[in-house]
């Protein structure tokens, strides 16, 4: 009788509001199956991979930031006069943008440093992008598959530039005038449309009066609603496609060694976020940026000394800056190429960039998944095309700042105008050899441990009087990390005729694939792999008593 009761209650008992909460979402939503099949996916470890979570957590802090800041800005340039509590400021005509934004860094509680955290987040954020590219392009991370997440991240960094750009250009101050005024010169360098451009932009001539509002509209609702968007795509394409992940015992194409999403995972990534933000947080207490009260609100008729875009734009300055002013008038209309061929070598270096995994793709006609990262040395072409766009890159943001390299060092203006135009077709050239020969040698050198094993210091005499270093033996794991790499073959045109004996027909295009082919894996351009027959001929030989002690039998394939 007791049991029937007891049984009876358990059945009218009812489930804790929690767990009918889940229940019905799991019933409408499939919570529970979704869960069940991602919560414990795999995520690999290694430092490199926290460059994007430094990227996400970055845009997270901007978007969170401005929330906050929006509510005190008024994107206006109606003229007002300053009565706010920052006395060198009071009784100066200036708009409503700069006045409002003088009022947050004054007179709103939090708000001096909400703004600088927004704006140091904003160069963390574009720092971090470019060093998260540069770590998936080094290791090849952009490979099949994941061309297109290579343009869902390209696309973020130009338009995190652009949102960067408009955003310090809101407070229209002197400095982010002037480099408003600089932008509008450019637009008034592409012929026949360029003043129509400037015109619909502005509102009018330059300043006119528009210029803040829309600039406000682009920066926090059309950039940020684009840029979350690819943030998503990027995030869901990286877990659809899982993690890549560096070469090592157990890891395969078909497998991901790592930690679990939950708990481990999240909780470090938790844990992460908050480090960020604390850090940037930090920063921003106690390094000043962008202080508009010192500069003064922006006026058409005076610039800014050592007026200076932030880093992300200083190789377009660059570009600018050390191109010779040329003109040429063209059916009666002046060409300011000076402006005009900056603007446009700025876009195509972009494509370029963005392209590049179409073209490797193209070149190799490799038709398989990567999901197992390069070392950079083990592609030394793709390497040194890599340091050969960074040094083309710092040599632009040198003639970005030409004017405070000349006044903080005392040096000719001219002097590194012309070291910038001379080391923009040298230097790029030289980086590129030499980090190519560095690579080669790192590559030589890994062939002689995998052969030889490593120098271990210790110096020993054999009975003939000759005095050898022994060397220690790589263990298994090593081993596997400095043999687990592909090498490719360079592409061959093949025979003039086919079996048929009809001569064959090779376009242009086939010719300049097979003769990049040959750049990047013909003789040269990699060191090859040692082979088990190589390590096998050394391993016999000393074990006839020759004296090196630094290989051991037993070692598998590589």
């Amino acid at each position: 009788m007791s049991t029937s009761t007891a049984s009876s209650d358990d059945k009218n008992r009812r489930a804790p509001a929690g767990e009918r909460v889940a229940d019905w979402a799991d019933g409408r939503l499939g919570i529970y199956s979704l869960a069940k099949a991602n919560m414990r996916k795999i995520f690999p470890d290694h430092w490199s991979f926290m460059l994007g979570e430094i990227s996400l957590y970055s845009f997270i802090i901007i978007i969170l930031t401005g929330v906050y800041l929006t509510l005190f800005f008024h994107p206006s340039m109606n003229e007002v006069v300053y009565h706010g509590s920052y006395v060198p400021l009071q009784g100066v005509r200036m708009s409503e943008a700069y006045a409002s934004t003088v009022d947050i860094s004054f007179d709103v509680r939090g708000g001096l440093l909400i703004r600088q955290i927004h704006h140091w987040a904003a160069l963390i954020f574009l720092a971090a992008m470019l060093v998260h590219m540069m770590r998936v392009f080094f290791t090849g991370a952009f490979r099949k598959p994941r061309e297109i997440n290579w343009l869902f991240g390209f696309l973020l960094f130009v338009l995190g530039m652009f949102t960067g750009f408009t955003g310090y250009s809101l407070p229209d101050d002197l400095l982010s005038g002037t480099g408003v005024r600089f932008m509008q010169g450019a637009i008034l360098s592409v012929p026949v449309v360029g003043t129509y451009l400037s015109m619909f932009l502005f509102g009018g001539e330059f300043p006119g009066g528009d210029f803040v509002a829309r600039f406000y509209s682009v920066h926090i609702l059309l950039l940020p609603g684009i840029m979350l968007g690819l943030v998503v795509a990027h995030l869901i394409l990286v877990f659809y496609h899982k993690h890549t992940q560096f070469a090592g015992p157990g890891r395969t194409n078909t497998n991901v060694v790592g930690m679990p999403l939950l708990p481990v995972y999240m909780a470090k990534a938790g844990g992460f976020f908050f480090l960020v933000f604390g850090l940037i947080a930090i920063v921003s207490a106690i390094a000043t940026i962008n202080p508009i009260w010192a500069l003064g609100p922006y006026r058409p008729d005076q610039v800014s000394t050592g007026a200076q875009p932030d880093w992300y734009m200083g190789f377009s300055e660059g570009l600018i800056r050390v191109m010779p002013g040329w003109e040429i008038n063209f059916l009666g209309h002046t060409l300011v190429l000076g402006v005009f061929i900056p603007l446009v070598i700025f876009p195509l270096v972009l494509v370029a960039i963005a392209v590049y995994p179409f073209i490797e793709g193209w070149v190799t006609r490799d038709p398989r998944e990567h999901h197992i990262l390069d070392r950079p040395r083990n592609a030394p072409t793709r390497t040194a095309f890599g340091v050969a766009w960074l040094t083309w890159y710092f040599i632009l943001l040198v003639g970005g700042g030409n004017d405070l390299w000349a006044t903080h060092f005392h040096l000719s203006i001219n002097a590194i105008t012309w070291f910038v135009r001379v080391a923009f077709f040298v230097g790029p050239v030289v980086a590129f050899v030499v980090t190519k020969r560095i690579c080669l040698g790192l590559q030589r050198r890994d062939a002689e441990k995998v052969l030889h094993g490593r120098e271990s210091g210790i110096i020993k005499r054999l009975p003939h009087g000759e005095f050898i270093e022994v060397h220690t033996p790589l263990d298994q794991a090593d081993l596997h990390r400095l043999t687990a790499h592909d090498q490719h073959k360079p592409a061959e045109i093949g025979p003039p005729v086919d079996e048929n004996g009809v001569r064959r027909k090779v376009g242009p295009a086939e010719k300049l694939r097979v003769k990049l082919s040959k750049g990047y894996y013909g003789e040269g351009s990699q060191i090859p792999k040692p082979t088990a027959e190589e390590y096998n001929e050394i391993a016999a030989a000393h074990g006839h008593g020759h004296g090196h002690e630094e290989i051991t039998t037993g070692h598998g394939k590589h």
